[in-house]
């Protein structure tokens, strides 16, 4: 099973691609990872956000596979808790895709195609967190979940 992040523009915050590597080199042990960053839309200033947003989800959808299961992290999505999310995981890793695509967009959320392309949409927090801080707690999330689902003590209830 292969999981793949997908992110829009390069991390700035240094502390940010920090956690993103020590997670990034745990995660091995359970399936095969892979982050790719997207580059930021051309003369994304000048655009309104919802225009951006769509363009975003373009750059998404380029590099998505009609075999995917792309689960979307969204505000308006399902809010686990730890241990639902390692359920939802160990769930879909038998549904028969060849990887699960989690996709962060940028600061103005996803476009209405991509919303619609989703066959799950996930949200970390009720709480608003910028776009780049995501990832990171996103990619501790998925090996908390993993280290759940194999009984490791790094995750205590």
């Amino acid at each position: 099973m292969q999981i793949v992040l997908l992110a829009i523009g390069k991390t700035k915050l240094k502390g940010v691609a920090d956690l993103l590597e020590i997670y990034g080199k745990r995660l091995p042990r359970f399936c095969k990872f892979d982050m790719h960053v997207l580059p930021d839309v051309k003369n994304s200033q000048s655009l309104p956000p919802a225009i951006l947003g769509e363009k975003e989800s373009e750059s998404f959808l380029n590099v998505l596979k009609s075999t995917d299961w792309v689960v979307l992290l969204d505000e308006k999505g399902f809010t686990p808790n730890s241990t639902e999310l390692a359920a939802k995981i160990s769930q879909w890793q038998h549904i028969g895709k060849d990887r699960i695509v989690f996709v962060i967009g940028g600061a103005y959320g996803h476009g209405k195609v991509l919303l619609n392309r989703a066959d799950f949409k996930l949200s970390l927090s009720s709480l608003t967190f910028n776009h780049q801080m995501v990832r990171a707690i996103f990619v501790e999330q998925l090996y908390r979940a993993f280290s759940i689902l194999h009984n490791l003590p790094y995750h205590n209830d």
